[in-house]
């Protein structure tokens, strides 16, 4: 038999457009042969739904859009993941709809509560197996978490099931295919079921859904594999043993699978809240320079506007590069000196801070300006303000609120300063856009003479590292000590982080793509008192 499965990019909350996007791939599949199709977690209403699901109205929207959606079913199979509410419960379900009606109902039994999951927070576990015969094939269904426990997966097997089918909502980490890969290998060699696992595609506010669904047969080989990062209906045969097989398409290396994930989650998270485009200030720096090569090669040219704001203390270097990188993207472009406001405030506070020396009072000063402008243009001109900042400086408060830090949405959040130099160089592989100047310049904040970031901060792969193990890997000071940093390095970072909280707190939403990223699954508290000894 034929199976497709509808790697679709779903508008959380937008039943009546999902349902719409389910039946027509449903009906596209079904024209083309296949007799069964899969789609992704909670593909009905989108995924995470979060406090919705404590609306007892959006579960009731939920069951009539299903219902409608069933009635309009023929000729195929298709399994939809839903909220589903019954006797007072409400679960993570998927159901199979066949000829018009819901034929049968599965509901997910493992919860993930960590990283960026609180499904304990809104479902109840399931915890009963749904195994259903189509074409003579007996298949189970399985949702997402449940295949990293081995219980769901064995209750599908002990029930009769001879594949497993597992919907997913799986946001994008670096390296998380090969995690998904190493799981279901272990749901194979327990179970001895062959897998279909479809995942969802898209851009919800920081997470990124990266499709890549695949099915794998009963030895673990990899038999057939979508695409990445993009919408498709994918197509498999299951033989008679029930032995998946189809095209295979080529993952890509680490550092375009990270540049695709950040431009799919900045095209839909401005593409699905309306905004009619993005704004972006230029400093003639790495981290501005890749934030605009993403935002034009997300969104389009005609949908970017730059803005550079010299200072007396911008270097002619970083307007040479920001004009040859616009010249180049074709963006609109704005120059507008902040040296005169720069001056009327100083002029204002002249008595209050008389007998005070200059400090990073005045430095903020001026990114505050920079914000404040950016943030008019917004206003006036109805696009969003991307922040350019990078994960490592935002790490250790090395940015300033209303400044550099104002904005909508940012796009490098979760992006460590080495890693943006590596993006930079992979964007340029692609075709020249960010001068190579921008690339191999020091650099600097250009708020004071002379000034560079290592005069306020330890080398940035110094940084980074740390950064990267006390963040993402969660190790204790010792082992961060014992990986080679200096301890007075690794307790200066440290320090640093935690002290920098309630900025982080306030900075805007951005893409996630680590394990561990400065969004929900980072929750720290900002009022604290205990510092990390050990």
């Amino acid at each position: 038999m034929k199976l497709a499965i509808a790697q679709i990019n779903c508008v959380l909350g937008d039943l009546t457009g999902n349902s719409a996007k389910i039946l027509l791939y449903a009906e596209q599949a079904r024209l083309l042969g296949a007799e069964l199709i899969l789609t992704p977690e909670l593909s009905l209403c989108g995924y995470p739904p979060e406090d919705l699901l404590l609306r007892a109205g959006f579960f009731k929207s939920c069951a009539q859009a299903l219902n409608e959606l069933a009635q309009k079913i023929s000729g195929i199979a298709v399994i939809v993941g839903h909220p589903h509410e019954v006797d007072g419960k409400r679960y993570n379900a998927a159901s199979l709809l066949k000829d018009g009606c819901v034929v049968a109902t599965y509901c997910k039994h493992f919860l993930p509560n960590y990283a960026v999951f609180d499904e304990e927070r809104y479902f109840a576990r399931g915890v009963t197996p749904c195994v259903f015969e189509l074409a003579g094939i007996r298949f189970g269904i399985n949702i997402c978490a449940d295949v990293w426990e081995p219980e769901a997966a064995s209750l599908a097997r002990n029930a009769g099931a001879q594949v497993l089918l597992v919907l997913n909502a799986s946001p994008y980490a670096m390296q998380k295919q090969e995690s998904r890969y190493k799981t279901l290998r272990q749901r194979i060699a327990e179970t001895g079921l062959s897998v279909v696992y479809a995942n969802m595609v898209g851009g919800q506010d920081e997470l990124v859904f990266d499709g890549g669904s695949f099915a794998m047969d009963r030895a673990g080989a990899i038999t057939a594999q979508g695409s990445v990062f993009s919408e498709e209906l994918f197509f498999m045969e299951l033989s008679a043993d029930a032995q998946p097989s189809g095209d295979v398409a080529l993952m890509p290396e680490l550092e375009e699978s990270i540049y695709r994930a950040l431009c799919l989650g900045l095209t839909d998270y401005i593409g699905k809240n309306g905004f009619s485009g993005v704004l972006l200030g230029l400093s003639g720096g790495i981290d501005s320079a890749l934030t605009l090569a993403i935002a034009v090669d997300a969104l389009g040219a005609d949908k970017v506007h730059a803005v550079m704001m010299p200072s007396p203390y911008t270097a002619q270097i970083s307007l040479d590069d920001s004009r040859e990188m616009i010249k180049i993207l074709g963006v609109q472009y704005d120059e507008f000196s902040i040296e005169p406001i720069m001056q009327g405030y100083l002029a204002t506070l002249h008595a209050s801070f008389a007998g005070r020396a200059a400090d990073t009072t005045e430095e903020n000063l001026q990114a505050r300006i920079r914000g404040n402008l950016l943030m008019a243009l917004s206003n006036k001109l109805g696009s969003l303000v991307l922040t350019t900042g990078n994960k490592s400086e935002v790490s250790v408060g090395y940015a300033t609120l209303y400044g550099d830090m104002a904005g909508g949405f940012s796009v490098l959040k979760d992006v460590g300063k080495m890693l943006v130099y590596r993006l930079a160089r992979y964007r340029n592989t692609l075709g020249y856009v960010i001068p190579k100047r921008i690339i191999t310049r020091a650099p600097s904040a250009e708020l004071r003479p002379d000034q560079t970031d290592q005069d306020n901060l330890p080398p940035y792969e110094v940084l980074d590292g740390i950064m990267e193990c006390y963040v993402e890997k969660n190790l204790p000071i010792a082992e961060i000590i014992a990986c080679g940093y200096l301890e007075a390095d690794v307790r200066r970072v440290v320090r640093l982080i935690q002290s920098s909280e309630y900025k982080r707190r306030q900075s805007a939403v951005g893409v996630r793509i680590t394990e561990r990223g400065y969004g929900k699954d980072w929750r720290y508290p900002i009022t604290v008192r205990y510092q990390d000894s050990f």
